[in-house]
């Protein structure tokens, strides 16, 4: 059974060229596409796709970011992937604390697409080497005011190992492997890494350690 993806983007081209993408894929299907944020809500709850790609920056209706807030508030948990560009640098770290599983930048490769829908549809975080580089490049912002400033300390060593690891979308089995312990242990960690920060998922904690500088490339 193929997995439907619905199309946010107000540029047609955009969208014509992702459906061609998707059509070469056996594994997804297009469940339909919106230009704004207001009729792809609709949809969402029309069509209950398994995957959305929605654009951060459409000018009229409902932007990208204002339909991520839609959706936390009528509780549509449909995983997001963000499409961005890069001049969206501020977007994508919003877009992140708003729980977007993934981002992928509107000249990305078709293997790149595939990828990252696959692991939102697994429930996975997964940002690509060029946006994460563009993540960790944003410096100059305010402290997120939901998270108390004498956190950023409290993080060990290893635990800003993992979550840099995270940030760059491996897994959690991935990250044990590569710190010869177990994947329960990962877990445990990254359990402590959530309550020290106060969030409840990996693209959170992401996101609000960008902000309050906590990651480094």
């Amino acid at each position: 059974m193929k997995n439907s993806v619905l199309i946010v983007d107000d540029h047609w081209v955009v969208r014509e060229g992702l459906k061609l993408i998707l059509e070469t894929n056996d594994k997804f299907s297009v469940a339909g596409e919106a230009e704004e944020g207001i009729a792809a809500l609709q949809l969402m709850e029309d069509l209950n796709p398994d995957v959305v790609l929605l654009d951060l920056n459409m000018p009229g209706g409902l932007g990208g970011l204002d339909t991520l807030k839609k959706m936390h508030e009528k509780k549509i948990q449909i995983p997001v992937i963000i499409l961005t560009t890069y001049n969206e640098d501020d977007l994508m770290i919003n877009g992140l604390a708003l729980g977007a599983k993934g981002y992928l930048l509107k000249d990305t490769s078709r293997e790149n697409l595939f990828r990252t829908l696959e692991s939102a549809l697994r429930g996975q975080t997964l940002l690509q080497p060029e946006v994460t580089a563009r993540v960790f490049s944003f410096r100059e912002r305010e402290p997120v005011s939901n998270v108390k400033s004498e956190r950023n300390t409290l993080l060990t060593e290893k635990e800003l190992i993992i979550l840099q690891a995270v940030a760059r979308g491996m897994r959690s089995k991935e990250i044990a492997f590569d710190m010869g312990v177990t994947e329960r242990t990962i877990k445990a960690h990254l359990t402590n890494i959530y309550n020290k920060l106060g969030v409840d998922s990996r693209s959170e904690a992401v996101a609000v350690s960008v902000e309050n500088g906590i990651l480094h490339l």
